[in-house]
This record gives structure tokens, C-alpha cells and sequence, in this order.
């Protein structure tokens, strides 16, 4: 059988050197299925000479339509390629290509046709990834044109499916940014900037987590969570956790409730009993004088002045949420501050990044980055505070966990005179 595509004729040593080459490409495919459709039975016996299974081919299979084909490769997992051939009185060759194209997609089709059938070839098209004729000379032409029918449609697979990538990209990405917090607040007296940087790449949700809501009393409540791992799973268990929060913010539980029930929702939705999580939550009242927070295995906190100065605030924390189940030993923690003090929360993957072989950034490093950059506003200050830590890990691969940053207070310029200044 013949590759339509005509061969240049060389001298007998090239054309022994070409077709060493062309065996020495093949090797068995443990997961090769060639289906052959044809009512011919010596075309059958010509394709089994040529493609004894063992060689390229793992399995060869022969039907007489294309409906026994459909059904004898069925859901079939690996490569597949497809050989029509010349005698099918039950359907053309270009229905049987339809056929195979819509129940096997990914087969690689090539049709053994007669040289002088040309119009055949050029109604099937672009549909089909081979041609070969009916009058073969060799084991190796038809091993050949299948070996290229295999790669040329893992091409167009790879193709289609970057495409189809490509059109859902925006679709995926605005259902991502949908999960995203947005901060339930009353009015403009509160203020809550974020940073949120996914570990995963081409991602815009991880396993951190937070939110933000102003009850009707005024009062803001704030958790900020990080699930252990990084992959798809956590980010799915992170939005239920925070769905979870929110739900029990509005139903009035206590922070250490909302804690409890956090940990019942973990322990329910998570894939892998070793999924954690660390948690913390704040309470900032609407006097404006104090901050309650319980922590369930978060690190702790930056704690900014309006003068420039900033500290670092180490809450009293239980244990991570799944850790051990219903220990729930978690309790609460009264920070006093002034209405124009203001709160930083972040995971750890701010402060985890390596600045040297040895080392990373760490609390204290934490603290120097806020000091430096303490004149700066809101955003700008935790932006900086991202941009730094990263630059300093990027020589040792960069921030590889992920890093969820919130910086709350309230607004200065809101603050009623009874609060004093």
C-alpha cells in the first residue's frame, strides 16, 4: 500500500537506508488498537501480514461495519486508528468517517482507497489523517502512514483542545473571581484592603481564604483561613469554609462557634484525612477600642500605629481546625486599640520564602519589610510588603506557597469625635 503523497525514488542503498529508518521509528504500542472495517477478507489478510500485532500495533481488530466497529471499541482508552476499507456496501466511505469521528473521536482515520479514485479524496477532505492505495509493497508503507496518521491527529487533539482552552479561559476566570470575598460593610466608616495571590500557577483561587462583614450593630467581623495542600481540592474547600463563616456570622454564633462549625464543614468536604486548616478571626467592636480574636493554629499579627510604628501582636491560639476533631480548644484574645490603629492579617506564605539558602523571612523579617513601608497607605503599604517578599525569595523560586494579605481599620476620617483622635 502506497501513501498518496508521491516518493521521491533514490538509489537502492538510499531507499535500504530510508526504510531502516522507518522500522527502527516503530516499536510496539502497548495500547495500539487498529480496527479495520472492510467486507474483503484478502484485504484483511493483507493488513494482518502487514500489521502483525507485536509490531507498532498492540491489538488488531477486523468488522465487516461500521456499526460492529463502534461497538467493538466502544469508550476504548489509548491510541486508536481506524482503517476504512474499500468494500462497504452498507455505508461510503464518507459516512462511515462521520460515524467513527462521532463516536471515537480521537481515532486516527486512514483510508485505503484505489489510486484511481480521486475524487474519493477529495470529498472526505481534510477529515481523515491518511490515504493509502490499494496495492501495497510492504509492511513497512502501511506501518508508516499509520505511525503519521497517529501523530497528526494527536496534533489536531492538542490543537482543538488549546482552543477550547482558550475560549473557556475568561469563562473560568470570571467564575473564579465570583468566588472571590467581596467585604460585606454598611458604609465607608471601615476599611479592607487585600492582596490574594494564588500558589498555583494560572490560578486565581488557592487554599486561603478570608472575609469581611459588618453586622447591623456595626460590628465587623474578619476571618482569614489557610488550608493545608494547594491544588484544586483545597481552593474548593476554602470557598466552603468561607461560605460556612459567613453563614454563622449571620446566624450570631460566637467566634468560637463559627470555629466549630468551620471544623465540622472541613471534616466533611475534605478528600484527604489530613487536611487542616489554620484560622483566625477578629471582632472589631463599634466602640472602636478593641479587637477580640481566636485563633485556631494562625501565626500572629501586625498591629500598625498611625505614627509610623508597627509591632507584631501574638494572639493565644488553639489547634488547627482537623487536627484532632472536637478538641475545640480554642479562646479568645482583647486587644485594645486606638480608633485610627490598624490590623494586618496573612498566611504564612508572606512570610516562608527563602532569602537565602539557609533562611527565610520569617516574623522579623516581616517586621522590617512593615517598618519600612509604614508611611505608606492601605494598599500600597501590604502591595509593598507582597512585591518585597517575593523579590527577595525570587533567586531561590519565588513565593511557592500562597499569600493572602488583608489590612483592616477603621476609616480615620470617619471617626466620630467621642472617639477622640
Amino acid at each position: 500500500m502506497r501513501d498518496r503523497k508521491p516518493r521521491r525514488r533514490g538509489s537502492e542503498q538510499g531507499d535500504a537506508e530510508a526504510d531502516a529508518d522507518v522500522g527502527s521509528c516503530f516499536f510496539p504500542c502497548r495500547d495500539l488498537t487498529v480496527m479495520l472495517i472492510s467486507e474483503d477478507e484478502r484485504e484483511v489478510s493483507a493488513v494482518r501480514h502487514m500489521l502483525t500485532p507485536g509490531r507498532l500495533v498492540h491489538a488488531l481488530l477486523w468488522s465487516r461495519t461500521v456499526n460492529e466497529a463502534v461497538c467493538l471499541l466502544g469508550p476504548r482508552e489509548g491510541l486508536v486508528c481506524v482503517l476504512v476499507g474499500r468494500c462497504l456496501s452498507e455505508h461510503t466511505p464518507t459516512e462511515v468517517v462521520r460515524r467513527i469521528r462521532q463516536h471515537v473521536p480521537n481515532a486516527a482515520l486512514v483510508v485505503i482507497d484505489d489510486p484511481e479514485s480521486s475524487a474519493r479524496v477529495t470529498l472526505l477532505g481534510g477529515a481523515v489523517e491518511g490515504y493509502v492505495d490499494g496495492e501495497g509493497d510492504g509492511p513497512g508503507e502501511l506501518s508508516h502512514v499509520v505511525w503519521l496518521a497517529l501523530q497528526r491527529r494527536y496534533a489536531e487533539t492538542v490543537k482543538t483542545t488549546l482552543e477550547a482552552n482558550a475560549l473557556a479561559a475568561p469563562e473560568n476566570a470570571s467564575f473564579e473571581r465570583g468566588l472571590l470575598p467581596a467585604p460585606v460593610l454598611l458604609g465607608d466608616d471601615f476599611t479592607a484592603a487585600s492582596r490574594y495571590e494564588p500558589g498555583r500557577s494560572h490560578a486565581l483561587l488557592s487554599g486561603d481564604f478570608y472575609d469581611v462583614v459588618q453586622t447591623e450593630d456595626s460590628t465587623v467581623h474578619v476571618v482569614l483561613g489557610d488550608v493545608s495542600g494547594h491544588g484544586a481540592a483545597e481552593a474548593a474547600l476554602a470557598v466552603h469554609l468561607r461560605v460556612a463563616w459567613r453563614t454563622a456570622v449571620h446566624c450570631g454564633k460566637t467566634p468560637i462557634e463559627q470555629l466549630g462549625i468551620l471544623e465540622k464543614v472541613l471534616v466533611d468536604e475534605r478528600a484527604d484525612d489530613d487536611t487542616y486548616a489554620t484560622v483566625v478571626s477578629l471582632v472589631f467592636s463599634p466602640e472602636r477600642t478593641s479587637v477580640r480574636s481566636v485563633s485556631a493554629g494562625h501565626h500572629g499579627l501586625l498591629l500598625r500605629g498611625p505614627f509610623g510604628d508597627v509591632r507584631w501582636v501574638e494572639p493565644q491560639a488553639g489547634i488547627a481546625l482537623g487536627l484532632f476533631p472536637g478538641t475545640m480548644d480554642w479562646a479568645e484574645t482583647e486587644m485594645e486599640i486606638s480608633p485610627r490603629d490598624s490590623v494586618v492579617l496573612f498566611t504564612d506564605g508572606l512570610i516562608e520564602g527563602r532569602t537565602d539558602a539557609s533562611a527565610r523571612l520569617g516574623e522579623e523579617g516581616l517586621l522590617q519589610l512593615a517598618t519600612r513601608y509604614a508611611h505608606l497607605p492601605s494598599q500600597q503599604f501590604i502591595d509593598a510588603l507582597v512585591a518585597s517578599a517575593a523579590s527577595m525569595a525570587s533567586p531561590f523560586g519565588g513565593l511557592a506557597d500562597d499569600v493572602a494579605v488583608l489590612h483592616l481599620g477603621w476609616n480615620p476620617s470617619k471617626i466620630p469625635r467621642a472617639c477622640g483622635t
